[in-house]
């Protein structure tokens, strides 16, 4: 996935600035002479636009697939769900590759997104990973288990933009694209033969049947829990708000760098997307040290202040260094998410992972949904008054799930003395 986000985009920006007239550098950087500032606005606003439809056309079919396979996995295990979501992922790269090198018209992108979507995309790997780490895990240690897990993503994107950048300067898009393949299919053959499996013991269960639909559901009833109900909700929807924002921001990146006023080439790119991925290690050691001394809500408040400082950054930077200063103020960045992954699983029963996490992919394919839709959206309609306004508006959002996360810490610090409200006091005794 590290490999392909970065270089499908520099692709659609070279594909159809050479379909378009515009003066669309091969390698990214600015236009000069011929390609006026209107016809690059013209082609970031197409760019945007078809990055906007490529994720569509993956999580509007994963929406439906990862709830589906994510409560399979809690009867049939998670090695099955995670050998067809790498398969998917294979098709998808094999797509794409077939699609940069014989010239195919960037439509059948689509093609690709959604055959990886039904097979459960990259949220079904997550969710079945994440449910993987929640079943060999105890309470006390899943956060720091889950942001392993989240830190090995930063480790493997960092690593991918890096190579990535430097490789599509050297040999063009299918040698990366060859890796990523490679790379699908040998997660597949590893998840199939080397993985243990963590469900036991395994029951037979139907696939096509929507009682797994009902068991995501069933997650969100009211029912009896009561506060734990309420604070299922929440993390759920500050979980929605800090996604939505990373994806947003994430999909302008590559665009908002290759062009006016930062103009940088597929190098700079690659140093930049490494260094997007490097908060996810600083963020696991910082998580680490964190822990000492605060409760992991606080920690998760350290990493949304990083967010915000970081996006606001990037959001007035006009040259090279003030971009970078905007990367390294989002070291804390990934702290975030794997608290708020943990205490929802600690939330449900331990034979619910699956479909807890499932849910939590479903609302991850709805960020994306949602993120794309608005971000790739305002950032073409922003262009003529703040280029960076984009980053500005996340940065904002993430003051929502900061005050939800700091509101629920607040209230489980508490002594509950909620039992003594109900008793009746010395004069009602005498009443009665």
């Amino acid at each position: 996935m590290g490999l392909q986000g970065p270089l499908c985009t520099q692709y659609l920006w070279e594909r159809l600035g050479a379909g378009n007239g515009s003066a669309a550098r091969q390698g990214g950087g600015c236009a000069n002479g011929s390609g006026s500032a209107k016809q690059e606005e013209e082609l970031e606003t197409l760019v945007a636009h078809w990055n906007l439809y490529l994720n569509l056309a993956g999580f509007l079919v994963g929406l439906f697939s990862v709830t589906l396979l994510g409560p399979w996995s809690d009867s049939a295990g998670r090695r099955p769900a995670l050998v067809l979501a790498s398969l998917g992922m294979a098709l998808q790269a094999a797509i794409f590759l077939a699609v940069m090198s014989l010239r195919l018209p960037v439509a059948w992108l689509l093609l690709g997104r959604i055959l990886s979507g039904l097979s459960g995309d990259y949220n079904l790997i997550l969710a079945a990973s994440f449910a993987y780490a929640a079943d060999v895990s105890d309470r006390r240690g899943r956060t720091f288990r889950v942001a392993i897990l989240e830190a090995c993503l930063g480790l493997a994107g960092m690593g991918a933009s890096l190579l990535g950048g430097q490789w599509r300067h050297a040999q063009g898009y299918a040698a990366p694209f060859w890796l990523a393949l490679s790379a699908s299919l040998a997660a597949a053959l590893y998840a199939a033969v080397c993985l243990r499996e963590s469900v036991a013991p395994r029951r037979p269960a139907r696939l096509l049947t929507l009682r797994h639909y009902a068991s995501v559901l069933h997650l969100y009833a009211p029912g009896a829990r009561g506060w734990e109900w309420r604070k299922l909700l929440l993390y759920s929807l500050a979980f929605f708000l800090v996604v939505s924002v990373h994806f947003g921001a994430s999909d302008l990146l590559v665009l908002y760098e290759l062009s006016t006023p930062l103009c940088w080439g597929s190098q700079l790119i690659g140093y930049g997307s490494a260094a997007h991925y490097l908060a996810y290690l600083s963020s696991l050691l910082g998580l680490r040290l964190l822990q000492t001394c605060l409760e992991d809500g606080w920690v998760a408040e350290a990493g949304l202040l990083s967010n915000v400082l970081g996006l606001g950054t990037i959001a007035l930077a006009s040259t090279t260094p003030l971009m970078f200063t905007g990367y390294g103020l989002l070291f804390l960045s990934m702290t975030v998410t794997p608290v708020i992954r943990s205490k929802l699983s600690r939330l449900v029963d331990e034979k619910e992972q699956g479909a807890l996490f499932a849910a939590v992919a479903c609302v991850e394919g709805l960020c994306s949904l949602v993120a794309t839709g608005v971000f790739n959206s305002l950032y073409p309609a922003s262009l003529s008054f703040m280029k960076g306004f984009p980053f500005l508006f996340g940065a904002v959002i993430l003051l929502v799930p900061a005050a939800i996360i700091g509101w629920i810490e607040i209230q489980d610090s508490k002594p509950d003395y909620s039992h003594f409200a109900d008793m009746p006091g010395p004069l009602q005794e005498a009443e009665q």
